[in-house]
């Protein structure tokens, strides 16, 4: 009977032993898929990324090496996706591939209210990277960061997306919509590079990391990335428009939004106009608050901005305002924003 007893507590070890062993390659299969995975992401944009120098002029002229950053070959000609805040106010910028190649490069144009820019080197049958749709995105999918941190030449990082359609404030006092979230480890010197998903295809430039925090990292998603780069190949800048007021955020008070039958509770208080600007000559007050434009509701400034795009300069918009109490229409014309 000990013996029968023992006999089995001995197989069902070994069974548990086996399934054990089975897991661990599972696992390891798993690991080997994600790799592969990643790196087979990194062969296929790798030889479209560039590292980015920059030099503004001094006085008696000398030269200043004032930044550094990356960038990626979007088409074979030439044209390179980049942040702004990476060449704003170059005065040269130099560019270098992975495999060696050193090139001059022209500044094109850049939007510092997306923190993008498009530079130019006079190079043909380069291996442009693909651009993907960042539409399509979904929390949780693999993301890879590909540049140039501290200097350390083409170095990847890899993560998931940790959120969609993010709003990131900008030093232009703008506020970029639709930005990525990611985890994938950014620092000084990844600005510009790509952010790509696991066929290596770009779904976002890497903009900002927030360096008080581990995991916080943000890129500009490639839809905006292209609308912006359109742009700038055709102009050389991003034309918007603008109805010329300063204003805050507000909530309004439940009474308000029942009798106006308002479902949100925001709107914009105008706490000061530009003089001769549209919202003046429209007939805009201090002390408004600006409710809706073209019919689309107003919760906040970053609504506004969103709403002041380039097709809507010298174009004849209904405004809603709120005045003491009470919802009144007006018409306004925006103009183009200057700089």
């Amino acid at each position: 009977m000990n013996e029968d007893h023992e006999t089995d507590r001995v197989d069902t070890r070994d069974e548990a032993d086996l399934c054990d062993e089975a897991d661990l390659r599972d696992e390891a299969d798993l690991l080997d898929a994600y790799s592969r995975a990643v790196m087979a992401a990194v062969e296929r944009v790798g030889p479209a990324v560039v590292s980015i120098e920059m030099e503004r002029s001094r006085l008696m002229g000398l030269w200043d090496e004032a930044g550094s950053g990356s960038g990626f070959a979007f088409t074979p000609d030439g044209f390179i996706l980049t942040n702004s805040h990476v060449v704003h106010g170059a005065h040269r910028i130099r560019v270098r591939f992975a495999d060696g190649r050193r090139y001059e490069a022209d500044l094109i144009g850049d939007d510092p209210e997306t923190d993008l820019a498009v530079i130019r080197i006079h190079a043909a049958d380069l291996t442009p990277a693909e651009l993907g749709d960042s539409s399509r995105l979904r929390p949780g999918q693999v993301a890879i960061a590909i540049g140039n941190p501290y200097g350390f030449q083409h170095s990847v990082t890899a993560g998931v997306i940790s959120a969609l359609g993010r709003s990131l404030p900008t030093d232009a006092g703008r506020v970029i919509e639709d930005v990525i979230q990611t985890d994938a480890a950014l620092n000084p010197g990844n600005s510009g590079g790509p952010l790509v998903d696991a066929t290596g295809r770009v779904i976002g430039v890497n903009t900002a990391v927030i360096g008080s925090a581990q995991g916080l990292s943000f890129a500009v998603a490639v839809n905006t990335a292209w609308y912006v780069a359109g742009r700038l190949l055709r102009d050389g800048r991003v034309r918007r428009s603008s109805i010329g007021v300063v204003g805050q955020q507000v909530d309004l008070p439940p009474r308000l939004l029942r009798r106006h039958r308002l479902e949100e509770p925001g709107g914009l208080l105008v706490l000061a106009l530009v003089p001769g600007g549209a919202a003046e000559r429209a007939g805009v007050q201090r002390g408004d608050v600006l409710l809706s434009l073209a019919d689309e509701r107003i919760t906040g400034i970053d609504v506004l901005l969103r709403l002041l795009t380039e097709e809507r300069i010298d174009t004849v918009l209904p405004l809603d305002v709120l005045r003491d109490g009470e919802r009144r229409s007006l018409h306004i014309i925006p103009g183009e924003k200057e700089g």
